[in-house]
């Protein structure tokens, strides 16, 4: 992938993970258990390309430190997170042990690196009926979006059963207002039921501008990539809830999420009017989901 990263950390208790962020700026989000970051920058490319916005840390200076509570699993509540920028290092340690997964992009401003409380991550619900599902957006692009230079995350939870990412959309091409250029990754969690694993289904279908068939099916720890084609739907089982986690980014000049439904099936939406969202949703700290 050009403009997407996407690494996940199964770090042991007291294991410490040293992370060098290169080009791209990065977002850790715990996915289970919690950790400690330290982010220390370093000195400035001498490229052209690279600029630095907002006060930042001054390269020599002690290290930030940020401490993540994150979460017993995925389907627990959204998660606070940590936000590296491009060249700096960090190191990622957990007490109790956990996973994490780092999404990144590769960018050329350097922001400063910060804290993201799980209280101000927006939770939206989409869709209706068998279309329903939950966005956790806590690195959405928009005016109330968390700031990034390129980067856009955001988590999907899909109760079993359901239909997510429908209808299928794009945005592969730029046009001005439209439709954005980005690549994707999708990672799973899939939720088993007692002692079976989860399973789930992800189809990704040619465009016009791309040439990507896919129809796999996902269980927990797979990614999908994306680099260009209509994508969806991520069909949970029934009896098993569905997370993904979307890292995008592209190489437009404007950081935004714009896309363009299939023309064959963009008429579900018109369908949801008068459907309820599903009861399920929205995922709960009490609800069991194994």
């Amino acid at each position: 992938m050009e403009w997407t990263r996407l690494m996940v950390l199964d770090l042991a208790p007291g294991e410490v993970y040293a992370h060098a962020c290169g080009e791209c700026e990065w977002i850790v989000l715990p996915l289970s258990g919690g950790c400690e970051v330290r982010c220390r920058a370093l000195p400035s490319p001498a490229s052209p390309a690279f600029e630095a916005r907002g006060p930042g840390q001054s390269p020599g200076s002690g290290p930030e430190v940020f401490q993540l509570n994150g979460r017993a699993e995925v389907f627990d509540g959204a998660s606070d997170f940590a936000y590296l920028p491009r060249d700096a290092h960090a190191e990622i340690t957990s007490e109790n042990g956990g996973r994490f997964a780092l999404a990144g992009a590769r960018c050329e401003t350097r922001l400063p690196a910060r804290y993201g409380p799980a209280g101000k991550v927006p939770v939206e619900l989409r869709g209706a009926g068998h279309c329903s599902r939950q966005i956790n957006n806590f690195a959405a692009a928009g005016p109330d979006g968390f700031d990034c230079d390129r980067l856009i995350a955001v988590e999907v939870l899909t109760p079993g059963g359901n239909w997510s990412s429908y209808p299928p959309h794009k945005h592969d091409e730029h046009h001005p207002g439209e439709e954005s250029r980005l690549e994707e990754i999708y990672y799973f969690e899939i939720a088993p039921h007692g002692d079976t694993p989860g399973l789930g289904y992800q189809r990704v279908a040619p465009s016009p501008a791309g040439k990507t068939d896919i129809l796999t099916e996902v269980r927990t720890g797979d990614a999908v990539l994306i680099p260009d084609g209509w994508h969806g739907p991520s069909m949970a089982a029934p009896g098993h809830d569905m997370y993904y986690l979307n890292v995008m980014a592209g190489p437009g000049a404007t950081r935004e999420w714009l896309i363009r439904d299939h023309p064959d099936h963009g008429w579900i939406r018109g369908s949801w009017d008068g459907q309820d969202v599903d009861p399920r949703l929205p995922f709960s700290r009490t609800e069991d989901h194994r």
